[in-house]
């Protein structure tokens, strides 16, 4: 199935039979195996950026909070 050009991409094909022409074709078919692979690696990808993005967001709100917390201090010591 490999050496098909149609199979290039998956080395799946699909036989279709056209009605009008009456001929036979080739398409290259998506295997269900490559498709859990991508859909697997799609979920890890955006695994990672949701963890990166949540460090994010975690470290600007400490920096916030120290900035309201400093700004509270000297509103009392000007007191």
């Amino acid at each position: 199935q490999k050496t098909v050009p149609e199979c290039g991409r998956t080395g799946f094909i699909e036989k279709i039979n056209c009605a009008t022409s009456k001929r036979d074709a080739f398409k290259s078919c998506r295997s269900a195996v490559m498709e859990a692979h991508v859909f697997w690696r799609f979920v890890g990808t955006m695994m990672c950026v949701a963890a990166v993005f949540a460090v994010l967001v975690v470290c600007r709100q400490r920096v916030l909070d120290r900035k309201a917390l400093e700004k509270v201090r000297k509103q009392i010591e000007s007191i």
